[in-house]
């Protein structure tokens, strides 16, 4: 299947490119993308990085001293394939915790058809890492429109899911 990337809307958008993340210490983040997150990194100016894992959509981490604490619904998803995998990377940074200056981290849970948990990083910004299929949220789209909860109801099962 391929994918429109071209907007019907008024304006006659191309690409979703990038999101934008803040950062205290750009050299500390960078290090936590790379060695500890395992994003590409690459830094474009003095005050900004450039990650990105997986596809082409980005995300610019610019460098600020006004941090704000992100919302959890204001997060960035990390896909991984099995509930497994999600439990590893919750004993990790369990473990690493003190190292990356990781906090808030939630315990993984089943919730709108994935298993997952959140964490914030050392610049208040919040990662979730969760089961999905290849392609994170796109299947969503082949859904259509769903109604009522859609899939944030309880017993919501994602399409291809084996567990």
């Amino acid at each position: 299947m391929s994918v429109d990337q071209n907007s019907k809307g008024a304006l006659k958008l191309k690409f979703l490119s990038h999101g934008t993340l803040s950062s205290r210490d750009l050299d500390f983040a960078r290090k936590f993308y790379e060695e500890f997150l395992g994003l590409e990194v690459v830094r474009t100016s003095h005050r900004s990085l450039m990650i990105r894992l997986g596809g082409a959509n980005t995300i610019a981490v610019v460098l600020t001293n006004k941090i704000t604490q992100q919302d959890h619904l204001n997060h960035n998803g990390l896909d991984v394939e099995t509930k497994a995998d999600v439990d590893a990377a919750y004993e990790r940074i369990l473990n690493e915790k003190d190292k990356w200056k990781i906090g808030h981290i939630t315990k993984p849970v089943e919730q709108h058809g994935t298993y997952a948990f959140f964490f914030r990083d050392a610049d208040e910004n919040v990662w979730e890492i969760l089961t999905n299929p290849q392609g994170g949220y796109s299947w969503l789209f082949e859904q259509g429109d769903l109604p009522g909860k859609g899939h944030h109801e309880k017993d919501f099962r994602r399409p291809g899911r084996e567990d």
